[in-house]
């Protein structure tokens, strides 16, 4: 890293600029005062009301954000929190970072939505920078990982027929999670969320994470294997890093058997574990990627990357998306690539998730409850000996923003932003909370 380039101070700075002034806030816009003046503060009987319309498909915690700016959000009360979780491996960029505001509120005024039976010139300059990224050749865009799973799911099936196969199986991971629609669904490793939805998509084929031997001996019984779908790191199953050397197994597992080799990265993906593509720490390219969440920064946005094989397979006709793709998606995701490469928070995620994570192993040593505390980047789990979802209302009281995951992992996914004082800020608070509540 030179002298003259710091990205911790470029993004302090970045963040000054930004409280100094009043960009990306609604009071900013025209027309904003009239509808204030139209608007009154809800009732509790308004916001009871307003809770009922909603299906009961969240557990939501007590708290609703009005603002946010860097890696802290304000509830509206007015009281600040740290935000360890960036909306779920969403905001890397945290909160109302300026460059983003200004790219989305000019494209809202430019032109938001055309159709995919047009040419986009803004989808075709990310497909662009994306395969240039990823060593990849071709994007087909959509708007979330699940629906970029689907569209992996959908390669495998037409490369298995290509190969004469009448039923083709895809091999998918215990534990993993690729997503809520049903193909998707089906391909997760966790029967807790399947419940109520079977019959389940047929064709997958189910084996240990991490175990090449087990993925072996599959190709040796069966002729009628596709693929492998597989999650660099698995993030709901609670943070499992692979051994090393295993995604370079597969790879080549994959060649030796006409495979296509599907790395689901939406949540890995986009400098979170301190390269751009988790798949990048091994030097293994795939067939097929896909991405979404961080690519937004919270606008929805998906991509599914094929190269080779994989990126011939589709036709016009086979495959589509009303907004996949948007001239609004796109332009928010070519500004996250921008601040991502101006402020090489590839780097910066290598080196303040590296700090993060030896202060949390230094400050949680001696806590007996506390199994392991490991991590990539700045994706880190920490494992207790007991379930230990109230951590994250007790972290929230504290003015935290946590998640657990697998019952007993508590998950962190800041911002990348994170500066010395965040970092002091997450460690202190949360061994805090963590002690307490391991008694």
């Amino acid at each position: 890293m030179t002298e003259s380039h710091n990205p911790q101070t470029d993004s302090e700075a970045s963040l000054r600029r930004d409280k100094a002034r009043p960009f990306g806030r609604a009071s900013s816009f025209p027309g904003y005062e009239k509808l204030k003046a139209r608007t009154t503060t809800p009732t509790r009987d308004d916001v009871n009301s307003s809770r009922d319309a909603l299906m009961s498909t969240y557990q939501r915690l007590p708290v609703a954000f009005v603002r946010g700016s860097g890696a802290y959000l304000w509830d509206e009360n007015g009281r600040r929190y740290l935000d360890a979780l960036s909306g779920v491996a969403v905001c890397n960029l945290g909160h109302a970072h300026p460059v983003l505001a200004a790219a989305i509120a000019e494209q809202a005024s430019t032109v938001l939505h055309t159709s995919n039976i047009f040419r986009i010139a803004l989808q075709e300059e990310l497909g662009r920078r994306l395969t240039q990224l990823a060593g990849m050749e071709k994007a087909f865009f959509c708007n979330s990982g699940a629906e970029a799973n689907e569209a992996a799911i959908k390669l495998a099936r037409l490369h298995g027929h290509s190969r004469a196969i009448a039923e083709p199986q895809i091999l998918v991971m215990e534990d993993s999670f690729h997503g809520r629609t049903m193909a998707t669904l089906s391909a997760t490793g966790n029967a807790k969320i399947q419940q109520g939805f079977e019959p389940l998509v047929q064709g997958f084929l189910r084996v240990p994470y991490g175990d090449l031997d087990a993925i072996a001996a599959l190709a040796d019984a069966r002729d009628d294997i596709a693929a492998i779908l597989v999650e660099p790191i698995q993030g709901e199953g609670g943070i499992n890093i692979a051994p090393p050397g295993y995604l370079a197994g597969v790879r080549r597992l994959c060649d030796r058997n006409d495979w296509l080799m599907m790395l689901d990265e939406v949540q890995t993906g986009m400098c979170r574990t301190g390269r751009w593509f988790a798949c990048q720490h091994e030097g293994v390219t795939p067939d097929v990627m896909a991405l979404a969440k961080a690519l937004g920064n919270g606008v929805p946005i998906g991509t599914s990357l094929a190269v080779g094989k994989a990126a011939a397979l589709l036709s016009p006709g086979r495959h589509g998306s009303t907004f996949g793709g948007s001239p609004l998606a796109c332009r928010a995701a070519l500004a996250v690539i921008e601040v991502m490469e101006r402020e090489r928070l590839d780097e910066r995620a290598a080196a303040i998730g590296a700090q993060i994570l030896q202060r949390l192993r230094d400050a949680l040593r001696g806590i007996a409850a506390v199994r392991d505390v490991r991590g990539r980047g700045m994706m880190i789990g920490i494992e207790l000996d007991r379930p230990c979802a109230e951590l994250v209302t007790q972290a929230l009281a504290a003015g935290l923003l946590i998640n657990v995951t697998a019952d007993n992992v508590v998950r962190l996914l800041p911002p990348l932003i994170y500066g010395a004082e965040e970092v002091e800020s997450l460690v202190s608070t949360l061994a805090s909370v963590i002690a307490r509540f391991a008694g």
